[in-house]
């Protein structure tokens, strides 16, 4: 008879939530494993497209910001570790039109954590960043600290450097359930076989309905198609030149990223592009009219960036508002979730606030939580 194997920690995906939480349990000494279904990185959740936008003052809510702290710390740690460059700094606009509740949004956030950002006008940030052309009658507020994460990269040298510290990873094994039974969880892979854990970290992206069928009334999978232009002024559109920008006109909100490495601006509508029913479900190529919509954006607002359609991707987003502690006591599961943690802005802050609480599992052999907590 085969000895089952026993952690204590199991994480189960290895996106920028789960690659992280590996880390940070790694890097604290606990014996962990992490799990993926396919390679970490790839393009069927929403840890990949070349980069991610970070910000520091959420518009969605001012209860963010203490994340995005920690989180920029944690990507400066990680770069400190591993002496690669994951994130950097171009600033952010957010611009929209009179009473934009982006505008509005970001300003409350900054205004209630003191973070430095300037209202400007229209002709000012035309004058400071001549990528754009935006509205005279628009309201603007830039803030110093937004800027661009490498998805994939970040992943890499994550999984990486936990392996360096000893941690497990299976790639390619899809994980069939994650069941609490008394202080342990039992991991059963789709092989068969199965695995302990004094804890498991649930960070499978759009598949976390699949191991949490509860959360189906709060989350929603939507499509996200991801489009990058030729510019049509390259100068103008380098991260030295133009920063992130998310714009609300009366019918959209767009964001776009410059040409960070050298295949043009990303740019795509930050509102949903279809709801899906599953992770698995087939998702429709991205349109000539979705091509046309953010083009014309840019053509109206960012002009040097509004040249032809040089490629497409699409993500999905497991999207619900921001919500912590909440308790699903008849599965002994905890759910901490960052709304959209596609945007990338706080994977490693959730993963070491999640390891550093007392959810997580005493070492294997002493007494411990069978809590899951959901990334």
């Amino acid at each position: 008879m085969v000895e089952m194997q026993t952690y204590d920690v199991a994480v189960v995906g290895l996106g920028a939530m789960g690659s992280a939480a590996l880390y940070a349990a790694a890097r604290r000494g606990f014996r962990v494993i992490g799990f993926d279904r396919l390679e970490p990185g790839h393009d069927c959740s929403s840890s990949f497209g070349e980069s991610r936008v970070i910000r520091l003052a959420y518009f969605e809510h001012p209860s963010y910001v203490p994340l995005l702290r920690g989180a920029y710390r944690a990507w400066r740690d990680l770069e400190v570790a591993t002496g690669e460059r994951v994130l950097t700094i171009t600033g952010i606009v957010e611009a929209g039109h009179p009473g934009a509740a982006l505008v509005e949004g970001s300003v409350r956030s900054a205004r209630e954590h003191d973070l430095p950002h300037e209202l400007l006008s229209p002709r000012q940030v035309n004058d400071r960043f001549p990528a754009f052309n935006l509205p005279a009658d628009w309201d603007c507020v830039a803030q110093p600290d937004g800027g661009v994460l490498l998805p994939e990269k970040a992943i890499g040298l994550f999984v990486a450097a936990a392996q360096d510290l000893g941690a497990s990873v299976r790639l390619n094994t899809p994980v069939r359930e994650v069941q609490p039974l008394g202080d342990r969880v039992t991991i059963r892979l789709e092989d068969g076989m199965e695995i302990e854990a004094g804890s498991a970290v649930l960070a499978p992206g759009p598949w976390i309905r699949d191991f949490v069928p509860e959360l189906g009334k709060r989350l929603k999978l939507t499509r996200q198609p991801l489009l990058w232009f030729s510019p049509v002024h390259a100068d103008l559109v380098r991260a030295d030149r133009m920063p992130v920008f998310f714009l609300q006109s009366s019918d959209d909100l767009t964001y776009g990223l410059p040409d960070m490495c050298g295949s043009g601006v990303k740019a795509a509508s930050h509102l949903s592009g279809g709801d899906l029913a599953s992770a698995d479900e087939p998702r429709a190529e991205v349109s000539d009219d979705e091509k046309a919509s953010v083009r014309a954006i840019l053509q109206r607002y960012v002009p040097a960036a509004a040249g032809e359609v040089s490629r497409t991707s699409l993500c999905v987003y497991p999207t619900s508002t921001l919500f912590s502690g909440c308790t699903l006591r008849r599965r002994k599961l905890s759910w901490h979730r960052h709304a959209r943690a596609t945007a990338s802005s706080s994977p490693v802050s959730l993963a070491k606030s999640s390891l550093t609480s007392r959810q997580i599992g005493a070492p294997a052999g002493r007494s411990g939580s069978s809590t899951l907590i959901g990334c």
